[in-house]
């Protein structure tokens, strides 16, 4: 089942690019190893949320605004935005490029920019109206594309803090397989009628709809949390591998190895889990990953993910199709891993390592305690591919986002590329407005790079 707003695209060549908004800015403020440095490339940048370089070395930007709708793709050439295309269903949330072509996937869709800056639909009709959408497509040596798609739900169990609830009520997750339930079910207050009532919620059901023990749940191809492929005009659609919660980047290495950044479970909803961490996978085609009843290769039945003062989750399927395969590296819970490349430039750094953006969590206090936030996210890591060690790489000397300090560093790394120049550019997507952690200032979105100087 899915709610989809499946509609024609609409191209509108004369949409004007922003006007610019400043916004304090240092690269002094970021600390990194010895030998590199950082620059501001260009900012004023209006919710950045992913890039691309083509294989001709032009750059190309998504822009994404989640509070007004709006979205373009801008086209980066001396330091300056030309506008693309638009019309696409927000949030943009993965941009690629092969030839002189640019697929954006968004809400529910994957579309292409042709040469001539036309749109064509590929794929619609994905689960992207829930909490997670698709990420960028990434090209196999098969022919194919793939691209992540991630799940309705935080848990598993539609509750009272998917905010999409009352425009889609039967809307739930999917799984990839044939799955058997345990029969558990939720309660919550009946937002969609009578907040007084109780409804009943299970797993893979619709809000209020509950499970019977050993009820069965089929197989879909267009499955919650799972990665997918197709032929390049969206055809053949086949399911490759389920169980990640949300597969916000995808990305082959140089051996066509297949990676995934993965963040892990919340602790909200009906179904609470604490310490999950966000996980870089290694995918493998017809895997089971563990969503929902795995985190970072582990049971959820473990202590470790019971909240404080809360329920020890217990397992939603008595049928796991596979024991699931530990991820390669696990980041702290909350990180926000995102956007990651490979580095192929030895002047720039150890050959085959990983660059990744953290994201982190936007709704840390300002006024409060901040410590509990310190130790993740706001900052970009490397990852060493041979001995799966995660270090910090740039990062604010705070170690917190640009606002909580009024440092002129990062506020939100959401993406990361290596241009053609070896330098690693890196997307800011911009500041919150304070008292409203999912709300942006305009304009405020930054690309840096990063030089080494070795």
């Amino acid at each position: 089942m899915f709610c989809n707003d499946r509609g024609m695209i609409r191209i509108n060549t004369n949409t004007p690019v922003h006007e610019t908004e400043e916004r304090y800015l240092n690269p002094n403020d970021i600390i990194l190893p010895v030998g590199y440095r950082i620059e501001v490339y260009m900012s004023g940048l209006n919710e950045p949320s992913c890039m691309t370089f083509t294989q001709t070395g032009e750059l190309y930007i998504a822009e994404t605004e989640l509070t007004t709708g709006k979205n373009q793709v801008l086209r980066i050439r001396d330091q300056k935005a030309e506008f693309i295309a638009s019309g696409f269903i927000s949030p943009i949330t993965g941009l690629n490029s092969t030839d002189d072509e640019i697929y954006v996937s968004h809400k529910c869709h994957i579309s292409v920019i042709k040469a001539d800056r036309s749109v064509q639909e590929l794929i619609g009709g994905l689960l992207g109206n829930g909490d997670y959408g698709s990420s960028n497509v990434a090209f196999g040596n098969d022919g194919k594309m793939y691209w992540g798609q991630g799940t309705v739900t935080n848990s598993g169990v539609v509750g009272t803090d998917n905010q999409w609830l009352p425009n889609c009520a039967n809307l739930c997750d999917e799984p990839g397989s044939y799955v058997i339930l345990n029969g558990q079910n939720f309660t919550s207050p009946n937002i969609l009628a009578n907040p007084n009532e109780i409804v009943y919620t299970g797993a893979f059901s619709p809000f209020g709809v509950f499970n019977r023990e050993y009820e069965m749940r089929k197989g879909f191809v267009k499955a919650s949390g799972s990665i997918l492929r197709s032929n390049l005009d969206g055809s053949e659609m086949e399911l490759v591998a389920w169980g990640l919660r949300h597969p916000s980047h995808i990305a082959f290495d140089s051996n066509y190895r297949l990676f995934t950044a993965n963040q892990g479970f919340d602790e909200r909803g009906s179904r609470p889990i604490v310490n999950a961490p966000d996980e870089f996978v290694q995918v493998t085609a017809g895997t089971w990953y563990g969503w929902p009843d795995f985190a970072g290769g582990e049971p959820i039945t473990s202590a470790r993910f019971r909240p404080e003062g809360g329920v020890q989750p217990d397992f939603l399927m008595t049928n796991h199709p596979n024991i699931p395969p530990r991820p390669h590296v696990n980041f702290p819970s909350n990180s926000g891993i995102m956007g990651f490349d490979f580095n192929y430039n030895r002047r720039f750094g150890p050959y085959g390592d990983v660059y990744i953006a953290e994201y982190g969590v936007e709704n840390i206090p300002i006024s409060d305690d901040i410590t509990p936030f310190a130790g993740f996210g706001h900052r970009v890591s490397r990852i060493d591919m041979t001995t799966r060690g995660i270090t910090t790489f740039a990062i604010n000397k705070s170690g917190f986002p640009a606002i909580i300090t009024g440092e002129g560093g990062f506020e939100r790394p959401c993406d990361v590329r290596f241009g053609p120049d070896g330098a690693l550019y890196v997307l800011d997507y911009g500041t919150v407005t304070q008292g409203y952690p999912s709300k942006y200032v305009p304009n405020s979105g930054v690309l840096w790079r990063i030089i080494s100087e070795t």
